[in-house]
């Protein structure tokens, strides 16, 4: 038996009178979570940071294990030698990772933004130094409504310290795949490398520190291509978490007048919220609750 769609009804929050199409940004301060899936997560930027950072510093045959050499025109992958002719190997493979992302979204929802987007990835590693600097959330508010003091300078700048050193090494290991690491470290020590390289350099470690430091979810609502077509690839089964609006502002524990998503919905549909085909198939579409259920899509959105 199915049950019926949600409907999802759509609410224009924090625009103007005058129509305008973005609201005004205000900061986020996401708070520390645990759980199953944020546990997930985070094995999942180690691993993922893990290979960005390590694969140019591994040999492999006397050789870089990754190294994209494109004056020459060899792409080397691990124990392969890849030629131009062979760009049809990568035009499959970006084929099958995009089917891929078709089907794990209509099946299970935000996996792509949850646990393995870049933008997601190096987000939580800002926030991570963001938390170890300037304390926990509440700690983070009270630093930012503060005057400016000694304590809150130094705090500020150990972490913007952190930021930009970080996003320095993540430039200099973005363009460690495409000239030897070994050798572009010291002409860089040395201010001897080309124009290119420099350019490179400096643009991946900008990026890095304005999207995951500053910008982190205006990316997403108003960068990211795939949150334009998202909302294609998911039907009523897929696993989704949306915002429930009885629930309401300020966030916190559902209050007991409030009945629970399952109830509301069995009450709708003018049956029983006991056991039955519905119930033992899980809630459909926008029936879990965003904090009880801690979608890290969600989050990353967020920028959680």
């Amino acid at each position: 038996m199915e049950g019926k769609p949600l409907p999802v009804a759509l609410k224009v929050i924090g625009g103007d009178d005058d129509g305008a199409m973005y609201a005004a940004h205000k900061k986020i301060y996401p708070r520390e979570v645990g759980g199953r899936f944020q546990r997930l997560r985070i094995a999942a930027v180690f691993w993922l940071l893990g290979m960005y950072y390590l694969f140019p510093w591994i040999n492999w045959d006397g050789r870089q294990m990754v190294l994209f050499d494109l004056p020459a025109r060899k792409f080397y992958i691990l124990g392969l030698v890849f030629w131009p002719q062979d760009f049809f190997f990568l035009a499959a493979l970006l084929i099958v990772a995009a089917l891929s992302l078709f089907f794990f979204t209509a099946v299970a929802g935000r996996l792509w933004c949850g646990f393995a987007c870049p933008q997601t990835v190096w987000t939580e590693v800002f926030l991570w130094m963001e938390n170890w600097v300037e304390g926990d959330r509440n700690a983070r508010m009270r630093l930012d409504k503060a005057p400016m003091s000694a304590r809150k300078f130094r705090l500020k700048a150990t972490k913007q310290f952190l930021w930009v050193t970080f996003s320095l090494w993540t430039g200099f290991t973005f363009v460690g795949f495409f000239t030897p690491i070994r050798e572009f470290g010291p002409s860089l020590m040395n201010f001897d490398v080309g124009g290119w390289e420099l350019f490179w350099f400096l643009f991946y470690s900008l990026a890095t520190y304005g999207n995951a430091g500053f910008l982190r979810e205006q990316v997403c609502k108003y960068m990211c291509p795939y949150a334009r077509f998202q909302s294609a690839m998911i039907d009523k089964d897929t696993l989704i978490i949306t915002y429930d609006e009885a629930r309401g502002e300020p966030r916190g524990a559902r209050k007991r007048a409030v009945k629970g998503v399952a109830e509301r919905r069995a009450a709708e549909q003018g049956r029983d919220a006991g056991p039955g085909p519905w119930n033992e198939r899980g809630p459909g579409p926008g029936t879990r609750d965003p904090m009880e259920a801690g979608d890290p899509g969600l989050s990353a959105a967020h920028g959680r």
